[in-house]
């Protein structure tokens, strides 16, 4: 595995820990799946983006099968959220905001690792934001909905100002623990806004809301 910062590589695990319980959650709430259904989908979500992200730079095996935790706690969130979902429905706003954490760190992670392997920066950009929203794309079609990325209050987006100030402070030879932080600082922020006020992409010219 490549070295990563401690701090943000806590923050990394924390993200998929996050990501696994709430991909089951959505999964839970979107359809009535057994125990064996619930953990793949949160596994899917906590794992799929990273798993993309190396397939294309190469780096194989990827990080989640050279590392045990990745799993552990990938399966170790959807099992809480398997067990605990309808008290964990009472704390929504309290998993969005993890979520947001998730979300910001691997925009992060995965836009500096794609540069490590040397890719340019439009594409180190752009894989930084499949890192961040892959697992929950993939998830979101397997339970046949449109992916949340598609639909929800500035998800990708944040995602996106994210990896571009990750590969900015990388060129300009900055990067360190605060420009990693600070990146995924900004993504957070503006994933709570988009949250708080419902604030989405801008739409096609004479979109309304209830039109089918």
């Amino acid at each position: 595995m490549d070295p990563q910062p401690p701090l943000l590589f806590a923050l990394d695990l924390t993200g998929t820990f996050v990501f696994g319980l709430n991909g089951a959650l959505t999964a839970l709430r979107a359809t009535h799946l057994d125990v064996v259904g619930v953990v793949t989908l949160g596994m899917t979500t906590a794992l799929g983006g990273g798993v993309i992200r190396d397939v294309l730079i190469g780096a194989l095996p990827p990080a989640t099968f050279q590392y045990w935790p990745y799993f552990a706690l990938a399966v170790g969130g959807a099992m809480i959220a398997f067990v605990l979902n309808r008290w964990l429905e009472r704390l929504k706003m309290s998993i969005t905001v993890l979520d947001a954490i998730g979300l910001s760190v691997f925009a992060v992670i995965g836009a500096s690792k794609a540069l490590a392997f040397g890719l340019g920066v439009a594409p180190a950009v752009l894989l930084g934001v499949i890192t961040a929203v892959g697992g929950g794309t993939i998830r979101d079609a397997l339970v046949g909905q449109v992916p949340t990325v598609l639909r929800s209050e500035l998800y990708a987006i944040p995602a996106l100002v994210a990896a571009m100030i990750t590969v900015v402070a990388i060129r300009l030879d900055v990067y360190g623990l605060p420009a990693a932080l600070g990146a995924a600082a900004v993504c957070f922020v503006i994933r709570m806004l988009g949250v708080r006020y419902q604030l989405n992409a801008p739409r096609p010219p004479g979109f309304r809301a209830d039109s089918s």
